[in-house]
């Protein structure tokens, strides 16, 4: 572990998830802030929008029974974190459901580390939340996420 020595919420053979601190918010900037890597939310965040999805993010480990999130995907060799993803509760055509999210920094894209981390939290919402359903919704014109 780097910077932040956060207790991991998941592992994986090449990755640990964690919760997200302040300390993360120069890597959260290089993800939030790339106009490609943010396509999907159309445009990048401002310095603003940054620290308020970090707030929004601790919100939900304090407000969740499970302390649900994006949580910080961290390469365990360098300790560097890569990007987030996690499982959140979104309202979804009018209910709410568990859907797994992820934003990783470009430079680290086509190397597996969102299918490794998404099928963590996949196993996450099965096997310990006991649920039978969890989603990712991803617009139609996200090639990228869509392939994950």
């Amino acid at each position: 572990m780097r910077k932040n020595e956060s207790k991991p919420v998941l592992e994986t053979a090449r990755l640990f998830l964690r919760e997200m601190t302040e300390a993360d918010l120069d890597d959260l900037k290089e993800i939030l802030q790339d106009e490609k890597v943010m396509t999907a939310y159309e445009g990048a965040f401002s310095e603003k929008e940054v620290r308020d999805w970090l707030a929004r993010q601790q919100k939900r480990y304090r407000e969740s029974s499970h302390k649900l999130g994006l949580w910080a995907v961290v390469d365990k060799q360098t300790g560097e974190m890569l990007g987030q993803c996690g499982v959140t509760e979104q309202n979804w055509n009018g209910e709410t459901v568990l859907e797994i999210g992820y934003l990783f920094k470009r430079k680290h894209w086509k190397h597996g580390y969102a299918i490794e981390a998404a099928k963590a939290c996949k196993a996450y919402v099965f096997d310990v939340l006991n649920q039978n359903a969890v989603y990712s919704i991803i617009r139609d014109t996200n090639r990228n996420s869509q392939n994950v």
